[in-house]
């Protein structure tokens, strides 16, 4: 049996890497397998094709493109699959991101990619929302979902019982 991949991840550079991390904690959590490869939509576009045929090849349901500044490589992914691409913009010094996030999500229309928040909470938030797209055929991993939300607002819960117990300034100075 063949082994298939559900998500390929495709950084645009070496220094996305550390959010490339963040997505793959929550890939994990779900059990959910994946590939991850560098190449930029601007310097390697022919790796890039490869590394999207590749993965279409392997099976893959979703593909994940982190990427800075100009941030092209997810259209670019888009331009040549038909499965959902996720964007995540990546955090720079310059712009703080707004520019790779007006680039993700200012796709021209038959293109479409999904944008999450700049930086680690898009990336956390790209691997749920991959997630979620596999769940429509996934009853299992549907359950771990709905068991991560619910973990989730446990997790709100506690922190009010906490501030309520505690008051606001030794809750804020512990």
């Amino acid at each position: 049996m063949e082994n298939k991949t559900d998500v390929a991840i495709i950084a645009g550079s070496v220094s996305d890497l550390a959010l490339v991390s963040e997505t793959v904690k929550v890939l994990d959590e779900f059990k959910l397998s994946y590939s991850i490869n560098i190449a930029s939509a601007h310097r390697t576009p022919e790796h890039l094709k490869q590394c999207i045929d590749g993965a279409e090849r392997s099976g893959v349901k979703v593909f994940i493109a982190v990427a800075g500044m100009s941030a092209a490589l997810p259209g670019v992914i888009a331009s040549r699959t038909i499965l959902p691409v996720i964007g995540v913009p990546v955090e720079c010094k310059h712009l703080a991101g707004f520019d790779a996030l007006l680039s993700i999500a200012q796709m021209p229309k038959g293109v479409p990619v999904a944008t999450v928040a700049v930086g680690k909470a898009g990336a956390i938030n790209a691997a749920i929302l991959a997630a979620q797209i596999i769940a429509v055929a996934d009853d299992d991993l549907k359950d771990k979902l709905k068991s991560h939300k619910i973990k989730l607002a446990e997790l709100v819960v506690k922190e009010d019982i906490k501030l309520q117990k505690d008051g606001l300034d030794k809750y804020t100075s512990g």
